[in-house]
């Protein structure tokens, strides 16, 4: 279980970060804004490079997300509500990303943390859409690889740039729905086989909805 001062200068340091950047955010200065010393904060993290890498790294502090299930039901549903939560992460994380990628030329050494957010999310999908064409939604030819690229990229876009180009995207609301109906489409997502329909009847009749489950989809 992480420490309540290791929380409060994980947050204080992409806060300082993402306002100053690498050469504003001081240790001094992310010590006082998280109000602990710097003695506790080189001892949890040894020294300002550590603690910034940490910190700049999708999986700091990350609350749980949806994520996608291992045995799909209702793919639109799942889907949409993967979509909208990483969406919902990565607005809240834009301005420390924004910052992170206009310094990358001077400090290459952050590109493995800025690299992990997309990383996860690749797999994620890759691991959906195996599951996918095992359970007989899919045909043989899909091309994942293009299919994935093109989702991930929409909502990186939509996460950055909506509020710089706002015409540019689906309402706010009905954005989520309408790239996971743009990717199972590309897909050639096929109606629901007959077992599954009959395992999510079965479900229905006894009062449970299939979850979306929650996880720490790092």
């Amino acid at each position: 279980m992480e420490s309540p001062s290791r929380d409060r200068i994980l947050e204080a340091a992409q806060r300082v970060y993402a306002e100053h950047g690498f050469r504003g955010a001081t240790t001094r200065r992310i010590a006082e804004v998280a109000g602990v010393n710097e003695v506790t904060l080189f001892r949890i993290f040894g020294g300002k490079d550590a603690l910034l890498a940490e910190a700049i790294r999708p999986g700091a502090q990350r609350r749980e997300v949806v994520a996608l299930p291992d045995e799909p039901i209702d793919p639109e549903r799942e889907l949409t509500a993967w979509v909208a939560a990483n969406l919902a992460f990565l607005r809240e994380r834009r301005s420390i990303i924004r910052k992170t990628m206009s310094e990358m030329e001077e400090r290459p050494q952050f590109a493995a943390c800025v690299r992990e957010g997309p990383q996860y999310a690749r797999q994620a999908l890759k691991g959906y859409l195996a599951a996918l064409a095992a359970g007989g939604w899919l045909g043989e030819d899909v091309d994942a690889r293009a299919a994935i690229a093109m989702l991930i990229g929409v909502i990186f876009s939509d996460a950055m740039g909506r509020e710089m180009m706002p015409d540019h995207f689906p309402p706010l609301s009905a954005a989520p729905r309408s790239y996971a109906r743009l990717f199972l489409r590309a897909i050639g997502l096929r109606p629901r086989p007959a077992r599954v329909a009959a395992k999510h009847a079965s479900s229905t009749a006894n009062g449970r909805r299939p979850p979306v489950r929650p996880s720490n989809s790092r």
